[in-house]
Parts: structure tokens; C-alpha cells; sequence
């Protein structure tokens, strides 16, 4: 009973954590794609956001037929409009820093997120910080660790270690190696600080995203009344700056697939495993697993690139690694302290609900 209740407390959130920075990762990869054959990235936001809407009232409508659901009020639908409009304008400077750069340095800069998130969370209270106590010294020293694991990455090379790991003919292959994309300094420094812009709204994000889910437990709804918002608020902004039709006509099949993916697997997963999460352990565990963008984002380089892995990308991964599981660890012995004490920041523990 104890090691399924482990399973379910914190093994299972963890692959899925991690398998969402894999979907983001590819995602990154197909949006850059998909750009440089000339898709605006506002009509790419927009197909997303719609795709988002239907798989979400779909899964709504079968989860929740038999359900009585609690009703929706104002405080729950402000927090959702301000969430999906940080959320939107975040994509935007996303989507454009990813077209002046590249999604290496996408995954490179996420690696802010956990320490906006914890500065965040610690601003509004919803982590302790108490350096005598070990799990907050362990949070702590784990999310340094696994930033710096990540730079490490990025900034030290090192000799090679393994020369290509590709699979891919060049007849065949989706992402071949002409989708390796090199931009200019001022590009790359412009599209950078943008991507910063965007992942501090991300951090605000999951701090909005747990106050949500405190009002109203339900992710699937939740995620669909987002999707909806989101629509709502993104599709008159993409019409205006992109009024001629012939920008929303999809006419490669690589734009057809990045926009699938995104509405289909890739937005939709990301968006309900984050708000899953989010209520299951809290932002800053969520946000912990941000720094493994950067060790996906070069194993899947290595694989469907060709591009080789160096020295610095397998001792960044193990700095990660060991940050990340600190992180973990920390976490896992606060919730334990918690559960002793009854309560998981007021969140009933899900052994508990599940008996309940």
C-alpha cells in the first residue's frame, strides 16, 4: 500500500512532468519548423487555442456527464481571463523569441522558471522557507543545482562523446539537419530577452493556476473554460494582425502536422498536466522539472538532428539529475511532515480523498 501510494504521490506526477517538457520540447522544434516555411505564429496561436477548445469540452462532456460539478462564479472566471491573458501575450513573445532564435535556447532559458517560481510562491505564501529545516534546504540547493546543471549545458562543451545518435534517412525524416536554423547575435539577444518575458508570465502562471485550482478542483473543466477564455481573447487580436485569409490557409503539411500536434498533444497535455500538478503537489514542484528541457532538447537533437553530444551535456545532466532529485526529495519530506500534521497546504492528501 505504501510504495502505490509513493507511486501515485510521486513517481507517477514525475513522468508526467517530465513527459511534458518532452511534448514541449517537440513542439519547439515543429512551431520553429513550421515558421521558417513562412506560418505566422498568430495563426498558429489561434488553430491552437481552438483545437485546445474541442478536445477539452469533448473530454468535459464524457468525464463529466454524471458529475455534479460546484457552480462557477466570478472569482473563478477573473483568475481564468487573467491566466489565459498572461498565458496568450506570453505565447506571443514566446513564439516570436523562438522565430529570432532557437528552441536550444528556448529550453536553455526555461531554466528561469523554477526561480521565479519559488521567489513567487514564497512572495505569496504558499511555500515555507525555513533554512533550519532540511526539506527547504533541499528544495533550495536542488533548485540552484539544477539551473546551474543546465548552464553547464549550454555554456561547456567539452570534448565529444558520442558522435550522432540519428536514426533518420535523408529521404525520410521529418526534421532533417536544414531545420537546424543559425540566427544573428542582436536576433538571438532579442529574442532572448523575450523568452525571459515569457517565462516570468509562466511562473505567474502556475502561482494563478493554484490559486484556481483551490476554488475549483476540477482540471478538466478547469482547462476547458481556459481554452475557451483563451480562444475568445486570441482570436479577434490574430484576425486583426493577420486579416488576409490566405495566412490562415495551411498549405504545407508541416504546418498542418505543428498545428495538430500543438492543439491536439501538445497544448492540451501541457496545459492539463501543469494544472494536475499544480494541485496535486504545488507550482514549485511543476516548475522544478523545467531545467530537463535542456537535456531533452539535446538527446532529441542527437536523435533527429544528427547534432553529437559532448562531454558538457552529460555532466550538466547529471548536475540536473541530482538537483532535481533534491528538489524532489525535499518536497516529498515536506509533505510528509504536513500529512503528519494533517494537512497538505490545504490540500487534503489523496489517500485521503480517495477513501473519502
Amino acid at each position: 500500500m505504501a510504495g502505490r501510494n509513493e507511486f501515485k504521490e510521486l513517481v507517477l506526477p514525475s513522468m508526467a512532468m517530465v513527459g511534458v517538457e518532452c511534448s514541449t520540447v517537440v513542439g519547439n522544434i515543429l512551431m520553429k519548423a513550421a515558421s521558417s516555411k513562412g506560418m505566422s505564429y498568430f495563426v498558429f496561436t489561434a488553430y491552437g487555442y481552438i483545437l485546445g477548445t474541442i478536445v477539452f469540452l469533448s473530454l468535459a462532456f464524457l468525464c463529466n456527464r454524471k458529475t455534479a460539478l460546484p457552480p462557477l462564479k466570478f472569482p473563478l472566471f477573473s483568475r481564468i481571463f487573467i491566466f489565459q491573458l498572461l498565458r496568450f501575450t506570453g505565447q506571443l513573445c514566446f513564439y516570436k523569441g523562438l522565430q529570432l532564435s532557437s528552441p536550444t535556447l528556448a529550453s536553455a532559458n526555461s531554466n528561469l522558471i523554477p526561480a521565479f517560481t519559488f521567489i513567487l510562491a514564497v512572495i505569496f505564501r504558499m511555500e515555507k522557507v525555513a533554512f533550519k529545516s532540511s526539506s527547504t534546504r533541499a528544495k533550495f540547493i536542488g533548485t540552484i543545482a539544477s539551473i546551474f546543471g543546465a548552464f553547464v549545458i549550454i555554456l561547456y562543451k567539452g570534448p565529444k562523446v558520442i558522435s550522432s545518435l540519428t536514426w533518420t534517412s535523408s529521404s525520410s525524416s521529418l526534421i532533417q539537419r536544414p531545420l537546424v536554423f543559425m540566427s544573428s547575435e542582436s536576433n538571438c539577444i532579442i529574442g532572448g530577452l523575450l523568452q525571459v518575458v515569457t517565462f516570468l508570465f509562466v511562473s505567474f502562471e502556475f502561482i494563478i493556476q493554484s490559486q484556481i485550482m483551490k476554488i475549483y478542483p476540477e482540471e478538466i473543466t478547469v482547462t476547458f473554460f481556459g481554452k475557451l477564455v483563451g480562444a475568445i481573447i486570441s482570436l479577434p487580436v490574430c484576425l486583426l494582425v493577420e486579416p488576409n485569409w490566405s495566412s490562415w490557409r495551411l498549405g504545407s503539411s508541416l504546418a498542418v502536422v505543428s498545428i495538430l500536434y500543438s492543439g491536439l498533444i501538445g497544448s492540451s497535455f501541457y496545459s492539463f498536466v501543469h494544472i494536475w500538478g499544480i494541485h496535486l503537489k504545488g507550482p514549485v514542484f511543476v516548475a522544478s522539472f523545467k531545467p530537463t528541457a535542456v537535456v531533452i532538447a539535446a538527446v532529441m537533437s542527437a536523435i533527429f538532428l544528427g547534432e553529437a553530444i559532448f562531454l558538457g551535456s552529460v555532466i550538466g545532466a547529471l548536475i540536473l539529475s541530482a538537483g532535481l532529485y533534491c528538489v524532489l526529495w525535499g518536497k516529498a519530506k515536506e509533505e510528509q511532515e504536513m500529512t503528519d500534521a494533517g494537512t497538505i497546504n490545504g490540500r487534503v492528501p489523496l489517500l485521503q480523498r480517495q477513501l473519502s
